[in-house]
């Protein structure tokens, strides 16, 4: 088991690099993480049809070269507004357990936990468990159903991971470990610095006081590696790199409070010529030039984000953007508010009015779109032109369905518009039947499918680059772990 001495230490890259290490040993491996916490997730096959699980988990399950299964992260929470996060219990949403307080949730869960847990170690030689956030938040410790209790419940062998490069790093280790019940701290076997910069000489002696003060080692020093190519648990992280690069293009994501699955960029972060930035607030938006992109990503949340998207300004910008002919891209809750308004009839998410890009119209239904889905797009213009007759494979996780708005109604809308809108709505067209739609200039275009921007041969036809698949990256992560570890700890960490 990944334990954790801050949420960001590292454990989902560990368990990423664990799971391929491995499985590259000839071991069945499969990940687990009880609960996560995440608006970042990946559509999988069960038996009832598709569910969600979180990204990590999803792609651990790929280093591991094993299918994903809803059973490796069988809590997974949503966060919405106002404190709230939606329940998936297996892959589909549980409306009971959404509603319920928190603190009275632990209980009802716990048996899923532990039946999905037993059920991977029967049918494998090798469960790699991921934690969450911290096992020492002392105040949480009672109702913890993701950190102690089940490496308790496991009696799972666990490593402590830390990320030195915020400083502190050995405080951390050490008062994580002060704080275990002492029969917690017997199943601590390692401790691991991440993201080290410089001589590791210059660790010495700290790491032999922490083993004499504890009885833990320190069994692995990993440096900071900006570029490993595994998406961030969260899909945020550090762009001052980008920043530096030059760059022919710079993509820009509008960054909403509620925004998900922005572990689909990642590829772009490690294309020549192409700079990624999150922008979370309009003064942090680059002067763009007519050929750089504006994204809506995903939400969790789209009447939500889309009021706070048009407070704060970024309608305008959007605007100003389309009316020079720059590429804009609307991915699921992005493509609902590029529309020209929400309806909410189920009181599922909320009314509003939209962008007015394109002349669609979003309703919200009670029932959630979640599914795998293989497409290709037709004839495509303008600014996405290249897309044109491209397949790839991607997924859906939304609760609406868009339809384009009657093309009279919307011609009569446009001349009703002030005269300095971009407008070409009423010749918005579909591109993929029920998918996907673009604007008469072809500037604007707006999709439900997430997974465009991970396709190589998208990525190819886009910016003339190759990317690196998975496998690559996932071997880069197990030969890193297995370089920057005491030699034989690995293999002895799982020896009987």
């Amino acid at each position: 088991m990944v334990l954790g001495t801050t949420s960001g230490a590292g454990k989902s890259w560990l368990t990423t690099a664990l799971c391929r290490w491995y499985a590259r040993q000839g071991l069945k491996v499969a990940p687990f993480k009880a609960q996560n916490m995440s608006n970042n997730a990946r559509v999988v096959s069960t038996a009832q049809g598709a569910g969600e699980i979180g990204s990590a988990q999803y792609f651990q399950a790929l280093a591991a070269g094993v299918l994903p299964d809803v059973r490796m992260n069988p809590v997974l929470l949503k966060p919405e507004v106002q404190s709230k996060s939606q329940v998936v219990l297996l892959g589909k949403v549980s409306s009971a357990l959404t509603q319920m307080p928190w603190g009275d949730r632990s209980e009802k869960l716990w048996p899923f936990i532990t039946e999905a847990l037993d059920a991977l170690r029967a049918e494998n030689d090798l469960v790699i468990i991921e934690g969450a956030g911290s096992p020492a938040e002392i105040n949480l410790m009672s109702r913890d159903i993701v950190n102690l209790r089940v490496a308790r419940y496991a009696q799972a062998r666990c490593l402590l991971i830390t990320d030195i490069d915020r400083g502190g790093a050995f405080a951390h280790l050490y008062g994580t470990w002060a704080l275990l019940p002492k029969a917690d701290q017997a199943l601590l076997c390692g401790f691991v610095l991440n993201k080290f910069r410089g001589e590791k000489s210059l660790l010495t002696p700290a790491p032999e006081h922490l083993l004499a003060l504890t009885g833990v080692p320190t069994v692995a020093t990993v440096p900071y590696w900006r570029e490993h190519g595994l998406p961030e648990e969260d899909g945020l992280f550090d762009d001052r790199l980008q920043t530096a690069r030059p760059a022919t293009v710079t993509v820009a994501v509008i960054a909403y409070p509620s925004l998900s699955n922005l572990d689909e960029f990642q590829a772009l972060k490690n294309i020549a010529g192409v700079r990624l930035v999150w922008v979370r607030e309009l003064t942090q938006l680059p002067t763009l030039k007519p050929t750089d992109w504006l994204v809506l990503p995903g939400s969790k949340h789209t009447s939500s984000d889309l009021s706070w998207l048009q407070a704060q300004g970024f309608a305008h910008a959007l605007h100003a953007h389309a009316k020079q002919g720059g590429p804009i891209l609307g991915i699921c809750g992005g493509l609902q508010m590029l529309g020209e308004r929400l309806l909410d009839p189920h009181g599922v998410d909320g009314n509003a009015e939209g962008l007015g890009l394109l002349a669609v119209v979003t309703e919200f239904a009670e029932a959630k779109t979640v599914r795998r889905c293989q497409v290709q797009f037709g004839a495509v213009t303008g600014a996405w032109s290249k897309l044109a007759r491209l397949g790839f494979q991607g997924y859906e996780i939304h609760q609406g369905q868009t339809h384009l708005i009657n093309a009279k109604q919307a011609a009569h809308e446009s001349v009703q518009r002030a005269p300095d809108t971009p407008d070409n709505r009423a010749h918005t067209r579909e591109v993929i039947n029920g998918l996907a739609w673009q604007n008469g200039s072809g500037n604007v275009l707006g999709l439900y499918v997430h997974g465009l921007l991970e396709a190589p041969s998208v990525l190819c036809a886009l910016f003339g680059s190759q990317v690196c698949t998975l496998d690559t990256v996932f071997d880069g992560l197990a030969d890193c772990l297995e370089r920057n570890s005491t030699p034989g700890f690995l293999q002895a960490l799982i020896a009987d």
